[in-house]
């Protein structure tokens, strides 16, 4: 996606047509516009200079955002394109117009109304107290200039926007204003004092100069909120150096972070900040990693780790090896990822967007009506006019084109700061709808790495004996089993020693000279061999392996001398997280490749609603295909081999991603390992999407209620009548609110699960798919069923083939018409036997 700056939007009908011509150009596939950001993401073959063209002869300027920050964004830093220049601008624009709006209210509304004492030759002179508005008037005017150069620019290119809305109603009110007092003077020349009078109270000088100076207020505060709601990315952009401390011919040189290259060696002391991704080569220490992660709890760091910019060094000193820089860093691909989401635009923010693009011309059609309806209702101009103008000014399409993008902006901070990123504002709104969560076992259930979990010594023996026995024969092994043995041994102390004329058997077991006796180590069919194992021992050894952990069993001289058990260990926080999905209405899966005991050990551990066991990394894409019939399904993996399965689901999400959060097959992200992230990430975007419908049902409800009033429906009801300088500044109010509410989402806790509710399901219409059932002959383990399943899921009638070796059968469901005899001879070209098929 390539980003541009837009310049000249000031609302949503704005942002609609900027999109609107830009999606006519040749070559580009999609286009969004966030009026939040005043940016806009395009993808396509488009040349730059066509798209640039193109939202200049809509009437807006463009700029691709790499050419105005080359600099900030080689180092991976947005800092100076997330400063808030709007607001300080807009200030001094409103403390102007309000000096000279309170004189311009004190001579037109203090004087006439309380009597407030004003010179004499204004008091008496009623022409020069109107002179003297009309100039305080046009001083407010061109101090807010910008309304009316946007405003009458976007009717002239027919794209009227909210500028335009406030252009015509104030310069509504000053050209009427403007015409009665010239007719005043007219009736003050011919002596008529009674039409003076008249003439005097049809004046809106203040109502022309008010409108102004209040939607100024609101754009103030409108730019003020818009400014926080990037706050997540402010505060991670000022955790970079920038400076490094770099090696250079052995001398330590401090350079701009720009000019750190791959290679160079740098080194961070106690108390800074990393400069970018590297390697530690030398020294140990504990670094905070809580920006990046949003985990508090220090990483310990040591030759070989990798260490990531913006992180904080807390202990050591450290000298590494720079592996990413610039662009390539953690922190970069962080703040584009949170940017790219904010450039994207959500499903729901459709409605607005149709809305909008028809909003303005809409409300000036109204707001003639309005006028012309009052004129023939036997109402004077001047009352006509009022309610016409009033219409202008409280309708207000930026609620409306404000409502998704805010909240969107503010829940991809609030997911950054946790460690929950979302790669697009599709993943976000979507990703609180899901329905099903399937996840993989190994390293997203488990921690991916065996462990010891008992020691059983035989009677006779010590747990001290057996485990250095086992220490001593594993030390030569590389079975990853071997490993968890080696790492408990070694956390307990245990002395090291030497093992002779060692042999390893595949698939069997471990011999070796221990001394003077031969120790033996492996599974229960090879130690049996071996030694004799008593029925008390079996036992336990079964009930090991129904608890899912792998029992290896130890002899010494034909003896045993105990089992040590070994299993991938459910995650500490995994059952909490199973139970925070089922209580938001989320049917759980585990996937597996394990045998079905061990997998049904472990999914009892987690406590989910399903197991699906033997799935092999290329089976788990058609299991989600398969799960998607039943509703929206959530797929959690590493992001690595669980790619296809990611990509197929519903929604994607990769754990464990570290610092390797560039993961094209997930829709989110998750920085740590931590399965409470994946409840996390769906509440934060239920959150999220409760906040868009907040935020569109205001915009709605305030511009059907709004409407109505300025036009004055409710005058021959209930005498209700709207001045337009309420209008104004109620317009003001509605886009404020509308981002303070979006404002809220920082607040919120995304691991607080006191206020989850389940999701209602909708009913999936009875699936009509076709099955048939095959009983095949020669099928022995479960390369056979994976033969078989590719060739039938080769055909492309067939949608999906489940195919057990145990109960020698291919359940195949089909989308399309298919004759049993293709079906037979797909299975029998792979040297199988088609009993039969039903």
């Amino acid at each position: 996606m390539e980003q541009y700056n837009v310049t000249g939007m000031s609302c949503a009908a704005c942002s609609a047509r900027v999109e609107k011509a830009v999606s006519k150009v040749p070559g580009v596939s999609s286009c969004s516009v966030s009026l939040l950001t005043n940016s806009m993401g395009v993808e396509g073959t488009a040349a730059p200079g066509d798209i640039i063209r193109a939202v200049e002869e809509a009437g807006y300027g463009a700029s691709p955002k790499n050419a105005s920050s080359a600099a900030s964004q080689n180092a991976g830093m947005e800092e100076d394109a997330l400063k808030d220049r709007e607001t300080p601008i807009l200030k001094k624009r409103l403390f102007a117009s309000l000096g000279f709006l309170i004189v311009l209210m004190y001579v037109s509304m203090g004087h006439m109304m309380w009597n407030w004492p004003l010179p004499g030759f204004l008091a008496e002179n009623h022409v020069a107290m109107g002179l003297v508005q009309l100039l305080l008037t046009i001083i407010v005017m061109v101090i807010n200039q910008k309304f009316f150069i946007s405003g009458f620019k976007g009717l002239i290119h027919r794209a009227p926007n909210m500028d335009t809305l406030v252009a015509l109603g104030s310069a509504a009110a000053f050209v009427y204003s403007t015409y009665a007092l010239f007719a005043m003077t007219d009736a003050q020349m011919r002596g008529d004092m009674e039409g003076v009078m008249a003439y005097m109270h049809e004046f809106y000088f203040e109502s022309a100069a008010m409108i102004l100076t209040l939607i100024t207020v609101g754009k103030m505060l409108e730019a003020r909120s818009k400014g926080k709601t990037t706050d997540a990315l402010k505060s991670l952009l000022k955790l970079a150096p920038k400076t490094a401390t770099v090696i250079r011919n052995g001398i330590e040189t401090e350079l701009l972070i720009e000019q750190v290259k791959k290679g160079d060696i740098f080194v961070v002391r106690p108390g800074e900040n990393i400069p970018v991704d590297g390697i530690v080569l030398e020294g140990s220490s504990a670094v905070n990693e809580a920006a990046l992660t949003g985990e508090s709890i220090p990483v310990d760091k040591a030759p070989g780790d990798f260490v990531s910019a913006a992180t904080s060094n807390q202990s050591g000193f450290l000298r590494c090896e720079a592996s990413r820089v610039g662009e390539d860093t953690t922190l970069a691909q962080i703040i584009r990822m949170v940017s790219d989401a904010a450039a994207t635009k959500a499903p729901i923010a459709k409605i607005a967007d149709k809305v909008s693009g028809v909003f303005v011309p809409t409300v000036i059609s109204i707001a003639l009506v309005t006028i012309v309806a009052w004129l023939l209702a036997g109402e004077s101009f001047g009352f006509a006019l009022a309610r016409g103008i009033s219409v202008l000014v409280i309708s207000c399409p930026c609620a409306l084109g404000l409502a998704t993008p805010v909240a969107i902006m503010v829940g991809s901070g609030v997911g950054a700061k946790n460690g929950i990123m979302f790669k697009t504002a599709v993943s976000l709104e979507e990703t609180g709808k899901t329905e099903i969560v399937a996840l993989d076992k190994t390293g997203t259930i488990t921690s991916g790495e065996p462990k010891v979990t008992d020691l059983l010594p035989a009677v006779g023996v010590t747990e001290e004996y057996l485990l250095r026995a086992a220490y001593a024969l594993e030390r030569k092994s590389e079975h990853p089993l071997a490993k968890a043995i080696l790492t408990y041994a070694e956390g307990k102390n245990t002395q090291a020693e030497e093992v002779s004329d060692f042999r390893a058997l595949p698939g069997n077991g471990l011999s070796g000279l221990y001394g003077d006796v031969w120790l033996y180590g492996g599974n229960f069919k090879f130690i049996s061999a071996q030694a004799e194992i008593s029925p008390e021992m079996r036992q336990k050894s079964e009930q090991l392996a129904e608890e899912g952990k792998t029992p290896l069993f130890f002899a010494r001289d034909r003896k045993l001398i105990g089992i040590i058990a070994v299993a991938d260990v459910v995650k500490e926080d995994s059952p909490r997280a199973v139970k925070e999905l089922q209580n938001m209405g989320i049917h759980v899966v585990m996937l597996t490749g394990d045998n079905e005991r061990t997998a049904r050990a472990v999914g009892k551990q987690a406590g989910v609603d399903e197991v699906i066991a033997g799935v092999l990394p290329d089976g788990k894409e058609s299991v989600i295909r398969s799960l998607k019939r039943k509703g929206k399904v959530a797929m959690v993996g590493d992001g690595i081999n669980d790619a296809p399965a990611l990509t197929r689901a519903d929604i994607g999400i990769a754990i464990g991603a570290g610092t390797d959060i560039a993961i094209d097959a997930a829709d989110v992200v998750l920085m740590k390992s931590k399965l409470s992230d994946v409840p996390a990430a769906i509440r934060l975007s239920r959150a999220t999407l409760k906040n868009i419908h907040e935020n569109l049902f205001w915009a709605f409800f305030y511009n059907t209620v709004g409407i109505p009033l300025a036009a004055g429906v409710w005058i021959p009801l209930l005498g209700w009548k709207l001045n337009p300088m309420f209008g104004a500044a109620a317009m003001s109010l509605s886009s404020f609110c509308v981002v303070t509410n979006a404002l809220r989402l920082n607040l919120f806790s995304v691991h607080d699960a006191r206020k989850d509710k389940k999701i209602k399901v909708k009913k999936k219409k009875e699936d009509k798919t076709m099955t048939k059932t095959m009983k095949i002959e020669g099928m022995m383990c479960g390369h056979c069923e994976a033969r078989v399943k590719k060739v039938l899921e080769a055909l492309p009638e067939v949608a999906e083939a489940q195919v057990s070796h145990e109960a020698g059968t291919a359940i195949v469901s089909l989308n399309a018409q298919i004759s049993d005899d293709v079906l037979k001879k797909a299975v029998e070209d792979q040297d199988y036997t088609v009993l039969s098929i039903q």
